[in-house]
């Protein structure tokens, strides 16, 4: 199968001079095509859906609007523009030239990284590939759609590093991110969050807002590599993240503002009668989506994090920006520790403690959403606040997997914990209240679902009631 690359894959990595590169995508499309039409969006093919397509890594040329089929879209490949003489910033080979080609002595490792995070853009897709069937309004359902296809770029980006540079194996890596499934319990995805469901839009919403807030910090510590195709290629993916939390961010915002407008409404706090979602929920969910993305970050002490530092592979958040000798050999950072029953800080070597380090950065940067959330709340009248658990409760990795710890951070009993457990997550029973919730999908332009509140403004500056999919 020939590929028209100037048409159909937007790129500024001369794929046309390339053909071993060329060979391997030509092989590897159609395989990509059959994937997405197998789990991608479901049942949407043949609708024109108004999403913003990147044609350039310039600002003018990365939110291009259009209609378009998703079958269609252009999954282009784009690295930020490449920075003379760039040195590598941190590790054992600070200062030296950037790598354009692969370090042997790194190369596995190297592939590693690359395979796991690009695992998760595919996992993403098929893990919400049921959500257009109970859209709350067509504003949503083309910001899940733009999500999906950027998921889907960003797969490709992943695709071009392994198939430009690790031969073979990279190829065979390639192949195989489109072989497993998420939550099938014979091919799972590789990090288990990618493996949950998301059977609704509360929860696509926290999914966009906490999990990949996630890739957003995964994607900085990479964008920091010394191997320069992979820094660059997760600069550019940064620039779309951004709209993936924006949705999250918004979307969660617009649920809480409807539930408190309904409970000053209506003087109560039994807003589920009235077909919204109530704020203990709310708060459960983000229990739960919090500390699932939480343990994304890997264990507190990890030799593997210092090895990729060390090595000069994968940096810390805002690396450059640092003032310290982006070495750590004789640095320490606070982690949390476990001290009978309670908690306390201990000073551990940095460069072991780096995947606590950019978990504090994500822990930080989360609480500023749920202020936004608590002020929406404040403003309605309403006396409650949305809080982030404890980072050792419902922890399925590190120092404090199967610990049993409330939100709060208190050392509990297995009996206490079976007792209240229906307290700090999702029950069955709120599950099935979400979902009753979740009805058939609102296709009129402007009009939302009881259980969420309009936006501020629509997309790129259009009406809420916009069209934003046409359907076929």
């Amino acid at each position: 199968m020939s590929i028209d690359y100037d048409s159909k894959i937007p790129n500024n990595v001369d794929l046309t001079d390339n053909r071993r590169l060329q060979r391997a995508l030509e092989s590897w499309q159609p395989k990509f095509l059959d994937w997405w039409s197998d789990m991608g969006p479901e049942g949407t093919a043949a609708d024109q859906i108004y999403l913003r397509t990147a044609i350039s890594a310039q600002q003018s040329g990365w939110a291009n609007f259009d209609y378009v089929r998703m079958p269609d879209y252009r999954w282009g490949i784009f690295l930020t523009p490449a920075t003379p003489d760039r040195t590598i910033n941190f590790g054992d080979h600070r200062g030296e030239p950037a790598w354009q080609e692969v370090p042997g002595e790194y190369r596995s490792v190297l592939r590693r990284l690359i395979v796991t995070q690009g695992d998760t853009d595919p996992a993403s897709v098929e893990q919400q590939r049921h959500l257009g069937k109970t859209c709350p309004s067509l504003y949503d359902l083309r910001n899940l759609f733009q999500v999906n296809v950027e998921e889907g770029r960003h797969l490709w980006a992943m695709v071009y590093l392994l198939d430009a540079h690790f031969g073979r194996d990279g190829r065979e890596e390639a192949e195989a991110l489109l072989e497993r499934r998420s939550g099938d319990p014979d091919r799972p995805r590789i990090l288990a969050a990618f493996n949950e469901p998301t059977p609704d839009w509360l929860s696509f919403f926290m999914f966009t807002f906490f999990t990949d807030r996630d890739g957003k910090f995964q994607l900085a510590s990479l964008a920091e590599s010394g191997f320069d195709p992979l820094a660059r290629t997760c600069r550019f993916m940064l620039t779309e993240e951004a709209h993936h939390m924006f949705v999250g961010l918004t979307g969660v915002e617009r649920i809480v503002a409807r539930a408190a407008a309904v409970m000053r409404e209506h003087k109560t706090d039994d807003v589920r009668r009235y077909g919204a979602i109530d704020l203990p929920t709310i708060q459960k969910y983000i229990n739960f989506h919090f500390t699932v993305s939480l343990d994304l970050f890997g264990a507190e002490i990890s030799t593997n994090a210092a090895n990729y530092y060390t090595m000069g592979l994968k940096g810390r958040y805002d690396e450059t920006r640092r003032e310290d000798d982006h070495r750590l050999a004789d640095a320490v950072h606070p982690v949390t520790e476990r001290t009978g029953d309670e908690f306390r800080l201990v000073e551990a070597p940095a460069l072991t403690a780096l995947n606590e380090s950019l978990r504090d950065d994500y822990v930080a940067d989360c609480a500023k959403g749920l202020a936004r959330w608590n002020r929406a709340i404040k403003e309605a009248g309403v006396d409650f606040e949305l809080t982030l658990p404890h980072r050792a409760f419902h922890r399925g990795i590190g120092a404090f997997a199967d610990l049993k710890v409330s939100p709060a951070g208190k050392v509990v009993s297995e009996a206490e914990w079976a007792r209240r457990v229906g307290e700090w997550l999702p029950t069955d029973e709120d599950r099935a209240f979400v979902h009753s919730l979740m009805g058939e999908a609102i296709h009129e332009p402007g009009r939302m679902a009881n259980w969420i509140a309009p936006p501020a403004r629509g997309i790129n500056k259009q009406p809420l009631d916009f069209e934003y999919v046409r359907f076929n």
